[in-house]
């Protein structure tokens, strides 16, 4: 009997889907390598109609100004929201552990700053199902760093972080924090290139550092004053890319596309994605952070997105910024 309610149940589920995206359905999942079958196929094509139903939705109101950005379909839009925050948000918030903190002095900033126009940026990176951002997050400003330093940009190893900085209390695809990551790289005495220990999306068994080429040194950390955006701002000025947390678990981010991110419901204390950010500007619709992500270039505005700054610190990214001194 419950078998039989279940059928009928995925019976009307799928006369329920809309005949005029059958082609859109296929055109999905060749574009995002999904190989649904059956019952399945039916459950994740749901899933995916109404987040394209609350695409729309978003899109016509931004259109008519209600909202600052626009969304689009991507990789998780056959996701729900839970699944997406299980899988995508690995940041594990923490206490402040640099013994240095960096405030605002006051000093006079540029009024827009962009570090990828500088060579500071490697291209964006994508962590793939393994809850990573941390360990992208670390390796993004020390890139920066070194950049600084050396005159040279490589490429450093988020795989490293995610197998070999465990007893710094990072847990692989499980989640870590950016500043246990400079923890490691700092007993490590360096952390090596990309091109010298690949990224694989999953927590390895093994550490493999010994294998690989050191790319970059760094010496200390330091923490930006917590939930200060004039010291964040002054920092990302005068230091270059800077490391920071942000609740990323809504609707609005799985789908962000363009535009000024602004979603009423993001909590600045709450943090649960680690994230790079690269500059910041001025346009018509506020002050906004530019910041880097670690979704491949299919998310976002070619996987950057632009989130309101001086605006009651949007969704935390001034509440746990941090970075490297090498």
């Amino acid at each position: 009997m419950f078998r039989l309610a279940a059928i009928l149940a995925l019976v009307a589920v799928s006369a329920a889907l809309r005949v005029e995206r059958n082609e859109l359905w296929s055109a999905y999942k060749e574009t995002h390598n999904r190989n649904y079958v059956g019952q399945r196929d039916i459950i994740r094509r749901e899933i995916w109609e109404s987040n394209l139903d609350w695409i729309e939705r978003h899109n016509i109101e931004a259109d008519r100004g209600m909202h600052t950005f626009w969304c689009g379909e991507n990789q998780f839009t056959d996701m729900t929201n839970d699944e997406f925050r299980a899988q995508m948000n690995g940041y594990q918030m923490h206490n402040r552990s640099s013994p240095v903190q960096f405030v605002a002095t006051g000093a006079k900033v540029p009024t827009s700053v962009d570090w990828r126009t500088k060579g500071y940026v490697t291209p964006i990176k994508n962590q793939e199902q393994c809850g990573s951002c941390w360990a992208f997050s670390t390796t993004g400003s020390l890139e920066g760093q070194h950049f600084a330093k050396a005159g040279k940009l490589v490429s450093l190893s988020e795989q490293q972080l995610v197998d070999c900085s465990k007893k710094e209390g990072n847990k692989g695809c499980q989640g870590g924090l950016m500043d246990n990551g400079f923890k490691y790289i700092i007993k490590n005495k360096g952390i090596d290139t990309e091109e010298s220990y690949h990224y694989t999306a999953k927590t390895g068994k093994h550490c493999k550092a010994e294998e690989g080429t050191v790319g970059a040194t760094m010496s200390s950390f330091v923490d930006v004053k917590r939930g200060s955006e004039e010291a964040l701002a002054e920092a990302i000025a005068t230091i270059g890319p800077i490391s920071v947390a942000m609740d990323a678990g809504h609707m609005s981010f799985q789908h962000y596309r363009s535009g000024i991110y602004k979603e009423p419901k993001c909590s600045s204390i709450k943090l649960d994605h680690g994230v790079l950010a690269v500059g910041y500007g001025t346009e018509s619709a506020g002050d906004f952070l530019i910041v880097k992500n670690s979704w491949g270039t299919v998310w976002g505005d070619k996987g950057y997105f632009m989130i309101a700054r001086n605006d009651k610190n949007m969704c935390g990214l001034a509440t746990q910024a941090s970075y490297p001194v090498v």
